[in-house]
C-alpha cells in the first residue's frame, strides 16, 4: 500500500462522505440495521452515529485499510456500541455461514474491485431471514449522464482509490442472489455523475 493510500486518501474519503448529502442518505439507512451487524466498508465509522442502540447488539466493521482503522479509532472508542474490527476482503469474512442478522453497505460497492464474489461472500454469512440494507451512489438512468459517468470513470477510479461511479448497484445485488424489497432511487445534492443514489434493502432469495 502507498503512503497516498495508507495516509492520504483515507482522510478525502472521509470528508468527501460526511457531506451533508451523504448524511441525510445514512440516516435513511443505518437505523434500520439489527442484532449482530456486519458493517461493510466501515471507513472512519461515519455510520456509528446513525446506529439504533436499542436493536443492534454487536457490529462486526470490516475494513481492509489500516488508514481507514485507525481513523475510525477514536470514533469507535467514543461509540456506545459493541464493535469489532474485521481487516478481511468481503470475500475472506472470517465469520460462521448463516451468522448474521443485518448486512449494511454504505458507499462501498463502488469500491470493491470484484464486487459479484465479495457479495457471494455476504450472502454466506447472511442469515436465510436476514437483511442486507445498502446506500450506495451508481449508474445513473440519464444518458447524458451516464455518459459523463463512463468519460470520468477511468481518472476518477485512480484519484479516489478505486471507486467506479457508474456501477449497476441493483443488477451487482440480484446477480448475487438477492431479492431487493425496497429500491429508492434518486440524485442527491452534488455533481449530477456523482450523486445518482441507491438505498433499500434486501434478502436472500
Amino acid at each position: 500500500m502507498s503512503w497516498y493510500e495508507d495516509r492520504v486518501l483515507p482522510r478525502l474519503v472521509n470528508l468527501a462522505c460526511s457531506s451533508k448529502p451523504t448524511r441525510k442518505q445514512r440516516e435513511k439507512v443505518v437505523p434500520l440495521a439489527s442484532g449482530d451487524v456486519l458493517e461493510v466498508g466501515f471507513g472512519s465509522g461515519l455510520n456509528l452515529p446513525h446506529y439504533d442502540r436499542s436493536k443492534v447488539r454487536r457490529i462486526w466493521g470490516l475494513e481492509p485499510s489500516d488508514g481507514m482503522r485507525r481513523l475510525a479509532q477514536g470514533a469507535v472508542d467514543e461509540a456506545d456500541l459493541d464493535v469489532e474490527f474485521i481487516d478481511r476482503p468481503c470475500e475472506e469474512v472470517p465469520l460462521d455461514d448463516d451468522s448474521v442478522d443485518t448486512v449494511l453497505v454504505t458507499y462501498t460497492l463502488c469500491t470493491i474491485p470484484e464486487p459479484e464474489e465479495a457479495l457471494e461472500g455476504l450472502r454466506r454469512v447472511l442469515k436465510p431471514r436476514g437483511r442486507l440494507l445498502f446506500c450506495e451512489h451508481g449508474k445513473a438512468p440519464d444518458e447524458s449522464v451516464l455518459r459523463w459517468q463512463e468519460r470520468l470513470n477511468p481518472i476518477w477510479r485512480r484519484v479516489a482509490g478505486g471507486c467506479n461511479i457508474h456501477r449497476d448497484i441493483p443488477g451487482l445485488l440480484n446477480a448475487a442472489g438477492f431479492l431487493i424489497e425496497e429500491d429508492n432511487r434518486m440524485y442527491i445534492p452534488g455533481a449530477r455523475p456523482l450523486s445518482y443514489n441507491y438505498w433499500g434493502s434486501a434478502r436472500i432469495r
